[in-house]
């Protein structure tokens, strides 16, 4: 795979943050670690899938048309 193309995911922000837990299958955490070390060797900064987790729920809801409409009155 090559580390020369952009991930959806930029580079992180440094932020606040607030700790949030969850359970996930065992199949979804592999590929959250498998997507970690990808974004680690890309951006050239190490980090674990619990860093990237709330900036891909983020990105999801800020591409998510229906989430973005307006409530009806």
């Amino acid at each position: 795979m090559s580390t020369t193309r952009k991930l959806r995911l930029g580079p992180l922000p440094k932020t606040e943050s607030v700790k949030v837990t969850f359970a996930c299958p065992a199949s979804l955490k592999v590929d959250l670690d498998r997507y970690a070390a990808l974004h680690a060797r890309t951006y050239g900064e190490a980090v674990d899938a619990t860093t990237l987790i709330p900036y891909m729920l983020e990105a999801f809801m800020a591409r998510d048309r229906a989430f973005k409409k307006p409530p009806s009155a």
